[in-house]
């Protein structure tokens, strides 16, 4: 079912015909996904345990091991994300203290391959 189109920090987005643009199917998982990631444990009034918190890491001493199994645990709570195959995480931790992600991962709906890449922090 489709649902509004909402990027993690962005706006409401506008359609074509002047309505509220809507995600669905993979693309509506990707925004799931990326929202649990970025938002911190906490901060989601209706489950206090819901979110990775991956700003958290910026600037801290942190490694990407660990990082990357935050990750993992907290995307296979969506269920956009399919177990088989196994998701691949790649984290690296920047100069400056900034966290970059590269996930790829198959929609379990369709099977399909998903790629998200973000980082947070200064890049």
């Amino acid at each position: 079912m489709p649902d509004a189109f909402h990027q993690y920090g962005g706006d409401l987005a506008i359609g074509a015909g002047g309505d509220l643009s809507v995600a669905d199917a993979a693309l509506l998982g990707q925004q799931r996904v990326l929202r649990r990631l970025l938002t911190n444990p906490g901060d989601y009034l209706w489950n206090p345990s819901y979110g990775a918190g991956l700003a958290g890491f910026v600037g801290q001493p942190a490694s990407a091991a660990r990082i990357r199994s935050v990750i993992r645990s907290q995307i296979f709570q969506e269920a956009a994300v399919a177990r088989q195959p196994e998701p691949v995480i790649a984290v690296r931790v920047a100069v400056d203290g900034s966290v970059i992600a590269d996930i790829r991962y198959a929609d379990s709906a369709s099977g399909q391959t998903q790629v998200l890449s973000f980082s947070v922090g200064e890049v």
